[in-house]
């Protein structure tokens, strides 16, 4: 391994306060989500804790015309043709968001379940209209998704590391892509890539709602995504045994930690 430009002992008292999030930083959280319940199933504590929290998702535009047949996802979601999709899962993101506390802020993005493979919104598509919603809210903390697997959910986090780019001035923090976390070796893949990259995702711990009633009621309105989660995830499984929500601050490296970045032979 490659050696560290300081021991950790020099480092000294400020080991005591890694982890720790202020207060003051959560004054004003804002969410991205990729769609119309990601942020609910991966910050729903958070957000518990904090009222006035600002959930933007990205993913969630109505369309004109769906596809025909329907798309799988929709079919296990229990809808038929002839449903507003979109507009009933945004009454259900409303209900859920306000049982939180929360606001939210629905951008006209496509989802990729609806388009042909070289239509799938890309990051460039995105990034203007995201930095502008976010700087509007004017943030004390941003949380973003890992992006795990799902495609939206990639192009949601590529997208936001652009604005993080662009707007560097309140922290940055990654929540953990419900579902898609448990994909063998996804999250670490994840991790590994954003280190390389010179940027550290560390886990932290802000203050958050300790129990899960909360989020088990937030949950309960997304009628139709319940059917398909459970379908696909098990997720109401995972819910009556769940493990902590999990938090990663994004940041450079601690002064002297720089040549873990170098690669051993």
């Amino acid at each position: 391994m490659a050696d560290l430009e300081a021991e950790p002992e020099d480092v000294g008292t400020p080991l005591r306060g890694w982890g720790m999030v202020a207060e003051a930083v959560l004054e004003r959280i804002v969410v991205v989500s990729p769609h119309l319940d990601d942020a609910v199933l991966g910050c729903s504590q958070l957000m518990a804790a904090h009222p006035g929290a600002t959930v933007v998702t990205v993913f969630s535009g109505p369309l004109e015309q769906y596809p025909d047949p329907m798309t799988h996802w929709d079919q296990i979601a229990g809808f038929v043709p002839g449903d507003d999709v979109l507009v009933a899962r945004r009454k259900e993101d409303a209900a859920a968001l306000a049982e939180l506390g929360a606001r939210w802020v629905w951008l006209d993005f496509t989802e990729h379940q609806y388009l042909e493979r070289p239509e799938w919104v890309q990051a460039p598509a995105i990034v203007d209209t995201l930095e502008q919603t976010i700087r509007d809210l004017d943030p004390t903390a941003v949380f973003i998704p890992f992006g795990l697997a799902n495609p939206d959910h990639d192009v949601t986090h590529q997208a936001a590391m652009l604005v993080r780019d662009r707007f560097a001035d309140v922290p940055w923090f990654c929540y953990e892509d419900n579902g898609y976390k448990h994909i063998p070796g996804m999250l670490a893949w994840r991790v590994s890539q954003l280190f390389r990259k010179g940027i550290w995702p560390t886990p932290v711990c802000p203050r958050v709602d300790p129990g899960q009633e909360r989020k088990r009621a937030a949950f309960a309105h997304y009628t139709s995504q319940i059917l398909a989660l459970d379908h696909d995830w098990a997720i109401l499984e995972k819910l009556d045994t769940p493990a902590p929500e999990q938090f990663w601050k994004l940041d450079p490296p601690p002064q002297g930690w720089g040549g873990l970045l170098q690669q051993d032979d």
